[in-house]
């Protein structure tokens, strides 16, 4: 079982006044601590625990996003007038309106 795969991020909850780590591959597990150290510990020990039981009861287990592989296409739906709006850009930019749409999606995406 490889725990170390799965994606883990640390940030502060103002409401708890503590870090709080969190699971992408699980959120509905969360792990509140002092330290943003503890809090990473925390859920990676929940998480393994989590996943030692699935593996107990023959569940299957989710596959981690570090490990999945992915195409770079997806299909997304829009209004007519930002597609219209979108395609005008990216003619005045003398770029296709994939290239122009993936890169405003890059630029948001950190």
């Amino acid at each position: 079982m490889q725990t170390d795969h799965y994606t883990y991020r640390v940030t502060w909850s103002t409401e708890d006044g503590e870090y709080v780590g969190l699971c992408a591959e699980f959120p509905s597990l969360s792990w509140l601590a002092k330290t943003p150290e503890k809090a990473l510990r925390g859920i990676r020990k929940l998480v393994s625990e989590v996943l030692s039981d699935m593996e107990d009861a023959g569940e299957t287990l989710p596959v981690p996003l570090a490990d999945k592989r992915y195409s770079g296409e997806f299909r997304v739906r829009i209004p007519p007038e930002v597609h219209r709006a979108l395609a005008i850009q990216a003619a005045e930019q003398g770029v296709s309106l994939n290239r122009l749409v993936s890169a405003k999606l890059a630029a948001n995406s950190t």
